[in-house]
């Protein structure tokens, strides 16, 4: 089929923007094959750089005006790459009367390196306040009276903070702040660094 062979990446959606049909080159764009992007929101795939653009295309086509309409898209490649194009979408029917499927072509324009990922160190002033108390032997009970939390509220603040950091238990979190610079070292009782912003 020629619509395989086509170098550039096309795929054909509904009126929806749901992918119908892909061409191999679309599918390598989303690092999967030409099959497993049938049903796919082509708009959750390349991301749309203003909302407002997709917005007036949406109420063109709700209108059955049959003009090309294209929009800045970002996306996520296969290597990691966050690259950057023009989506360009062309409404292709039978007849005027009949719903309009959308044939969809992607052109590459760019691509950026993925900036390398921020320790995970910021903590909110809360959560570093819970960890000098914590380090100092506090309860949770104790941790929730000094902070106007409620024990779940401490539970909470723990519970994002082992997810972060990758921490099994308290101890290895109070380790963690220590060597991640959250808490000041050789300081009695135990006290947070200035907290590096809040989330």
């Amino acid at each position: 089929m020629v619509f395989d062979r086509v170098a550039v990446p096309v795929a054909v959606c509904d009126v929806y923007g749901a992918v119908q049909l892909a061409n191999p080159a679309m599918a390598a764009e989303c690092g999967t094959t030409p099959g497993r992007l049938r049903g796919r929101d082509v708009l959750e795939l390349f991301r749309p750089q203003e909302a407002t653009q997709v917005e007036r295309i949406a109420e063109a086509l709700r209108l059955r005006h049959r003009s090309r309409y294209q929009v800045s898209v970002c996306w996520r490649s296969p290597d990691g790459t966050e690259r950057y194009g023009e989506l360009t979408a062309d409404p292709v029917s039978d007849t005027v009367q009949e719903t309009p499927a959308l044939l969809v072509m992607l052109r590459v324009l760019g691509g950026r390196e993925p900036s390398p990922e921020a320790p995970p160190t910021r903590v909110t002033p809360m959560e570093a306040r819970i960890l000098a108390l914590l380090a100092g032997g506090a309860t949770t009970a104790r941790a929730a009276r000094e902070t106007d939390l409620t024990v779940d509220g401490v539970n909470y603040h723990l519970r994002r903070l082992s997810a972060r950091w990758d921490a099994t238990n308290r101890t290895e979190l109070v380790a963690r702040a220590y060597a991640l610079g959250v808490l000041a070292v050789r300081v009695w009782p135990p006290a947070p660094t200035v907290p590096a912003g809040s989330e």
